[in-house]
């Protein structure tokens, strides 16, 4: 590579963002030249598969891939493999890479993402494990062919949905977190009752409100140790316990990075520099807060309209309203709205079937909806995001 390439949009970051910035940009006739910059070398790849379909052995983990190389050559989009970037200099218009060489654009779009955060303990022991990239998947089901038990450390949606993909291989599975409640996206803590029965029912063991402190062993992890004082016998542990904002090349770039890379509500970050996907934080025009949303549809969404601003010049008027899904035990659940909601009132179905849809609210105004294994009804709930909740009446649109 030669140092000095300049493109008209220079794309740091190769997973869903990036790729989806890349393609919505052709979308909308933008001819410029585009270079993608991923620091794993590798196609873009899915995400959400990791802990679904490749740790079950569903997939193998090639199945996750974006794209082929053959896709990106049609579109004109070039991709630097195994590149990271080191620094930016906004005024200069340059990224220098961690080898040396200096990118130069005419426009920015970071989607560099996030990182999984490493445990205080377990450096160095053998079973102890991450689930952020592909590496850590296949690493992960590795491990698997001779673990009979496994502790997954942390509460959230990833802790959740290793806990199911680890029962779905038959491994005995206790679920910790500091946390007392089970937090599923944008829903926070509202469904926690429903996750754990979900959990309890299909055989996990539940700690929250006791977080993993340590693990004893001497070349492998055989014991887990919480903070309440149990020691959890155990083959394997992964750790699950959130994600950091890959931003630590940009520190002396200028750019606001307190949390992720704060933005606009247009997802503009400075003359000339946007952010999409997990490492965004835009700027929720309703409360002049930035948010980072880590969700897949919502990087795609993201990237979509940043790409149809650098192309046309359009301004969308508010960002893209979250939406999240996950899948745990064959339970469909997703959530469309913003957080903070606290109350959750079912509007058509039945929790104890199994089988509803519930508006989020806070205030007297419905801030989210909800669907549990009801996914038509959910798509006709989501009008009412925003709406006061005295209104909302699903059955009787």
């Amino acid at each position: 590579m030669d140092s000095g390439t300049r493109s008209d949009v220079l794309i740091v970051g190769a997973s869903v963002a990036g790729l989806s910035t890349a393609r919505a940009l052709r979308d909308e006739g933008f001819a410029g030249t585009i270079t993608m910059v991923g620091e794993e070398d590798a196609l873009p790849y899915d995400r959400p598969p990791l802990s679904k379909r490749i740790l079950t052995g569903e997939w193998a983990a090639g199945e996750s891939a974006l794209c082929t190389q053959a896709d990106l050559d049609r579109l004109g989009i070039r991709l630097l493999r195994g590149t990271a970037a080191a620094a930016l200099d906004p005024a200069g218009r340059v990224v220098t890479t961690a080898s040396g060489d200096d990118l130069r654009y005419g426009t920015l779009v970071v989607t560099t993402g996030v990182s999984a955060r490493r445990p205080a303990y377990g450096a160095g022991l053998g079973g102890v494990h991450l689930l952020r990239t592909r590496a850590d998947a296949i690493a992960l089901r590795a491990g698997l062919a001779t673990a009979r038990r496994a502790v997954v450390a942390g509460a959230g949606v990833l802790g959740s949905e290793i806990a199911a993909g680890l029962r779905e291989r038959g491994v005995a599975v206790t679920l910790a977190g500091r946390s007392r409640h089970l937090r599923l996206g944008l829903a926070g803590a509202l469904l926690s009752p429903l996750i754990a029965r979900l959990h309890r029912a299909n055989g996990v063991e539940l700690r929250l409100g006791e977080e993993v402190i340590g693990l004893r062993g001497d070349d492998r992890v055989t014991a887990a140790v919480l903070s309440g004082g149990d020691v959890v016998e155990t083959d394997l542990v992964v750790a699950a316990i959130g994600c950091v904002p890959n931003t630590g090349w940009l520190a002396s770039s200028g750019l606001d990075v307190s949390d992720g890379i704060v933005c606009d509500f247009a997802g503009r970050a400075a003359p000339g520099v946007f952010a999409a996907g997990d490492v965004a934080a835009w700027t929720d025009p309703r409360t002049g807060v930035p948010v980072r949303v880590e969700h897949q549809l919502n990087a795609a969404e993201q990237a979509r309209l940043v790409a149809r601003t650098i192309a046309t010049g359009a301004v969308p008027a508010a960002p893209p309203v979250p939406f999240f899904w996950s899948d745990l035990y064959g339970t469909k659940i997703q959530v469309y709205g913003h957080g903070g909601g606290t109350s959750l009132d079912t509007i058509a179905g039945d929790p104890e079937s199994g089988r509803f849809v519930a508006a989020v609210q806070r205030d007297g105004i419905v801030t989210a909806v909800v669907g549990w294994n009801m996914p038509r009804d959910f798509r006709t709930a989501r009008v009412h995001v925003g709406r006061p909740a005295q209104l909302v009446d699903l059955k009787g649109r």
